[in-house]
């Protein structure tokens, strides 16, 4: 696999007029970016403007997708998904919390054949800002449970840096609007042995309410219900398209 030009990134966007641009440009300037994909939820301030200019200036390498009413983060990243054409995909918060910088580090074992998927982990040892224990606990424990009924030795499912060869994540069946999408990703890869999994260490540079975050209590808590619906309740057989067999190459 070439190592430039081989990712699509998909972003979802709700309400971030301030930072859209710094972060789409960061994003252009990787080399191996080959694609953006801006998915709209339903903004109600200047992001739909604002994407329209970029598509316009950028000539081919922004796509735009534009749901007519806010759905969530789950429902804009599945319709980023299938809007991919790269190799590799990844998804980018439209915030500034995560550096496309760490891009070499997330897409590094796929592109050496070691990886299928590779999670971005906010906690094992990257540079970070100081912010809400609490907020880091939840985290924490979120990931643990999840680890629970996956088997999986994650350190962070929360994190937004998910990488996937492009083959695998159209193949998964998702279904989440909100940011259940994390644990029902992480749910759905797990049901496939024939997956190889890496984490790695990323920086974060994470946001106060004040500016802007979203997540609260209440997605914590619905992530619980995530984690039984998800690993408990549903088959294996329900989480993929196809086998797996007949798509990946080794």
């Amino acid at each position: 696999m070439e190592k430039e030009k081989n990712l699509s990134v998909v972003i979802p966007v709700f309400n971030e007029e301030k930072t859209l641009v710094e972060v789409v440009d960061e994003v252009l300037s990787r080399p191996e970016t080959a694609e953006v994909i801006l998915v709209d939820d339903g903004s109600r301030d200047r992001s739909r403007d604002i994407i329209r200019e970029l598509v316009e200036r950028e000539k081919g390498r922004v796509k735009m997708i534009f749901n007519e009413q806010n759905m969530g983060k789950g429902a804009a990243i599945r319709r980023g998904f299938d809007a991919a054409t790269a190799p590799i995909v990844i998804i980018q918060d439209a915030d500034r919390e995560y550096s496309p910088q760490d891009y070499p580090a997330v897409l590094g074992p796929i592109l050496s054949g070691k990886a299928d998927v590779v999670y971005g982990s906010r906690f094992q040892g990257g540079p970070g800002r100081v912010l809400y224990f609490k907020h880091q606990l939840g985290n924490k424990f979120l990931t643990f449970v999840s680890n629970l009924l996956t088997d999986l030795n994650f350190t962070d499912v929360e994190t937004c840096y998910k990488a996937f060869r492009r083959e695998v994540v159209q193949n998964l069946v998702l279904t989440t609007n909100r940011f259940g999408i994390e644990i029902e990703i992480t749910a759905r890869i797990a049901k496939e042995k024939f997956l190889r999994i890496y984490e790695v260490p990323i920086s974060y540079n994470g946001r106060t309410y004040d500016e802007g975050k979203k997540v609260t209590w209440k997605d914590g808590i619905a992530a619980i219900w995530f984690m039984i619906k998800f690993n408990i309740l549903q088959s294996k057989s329900g989480s993929f398209k196809k086998s797996f067999d007949g798509i990946l190459k080794r």
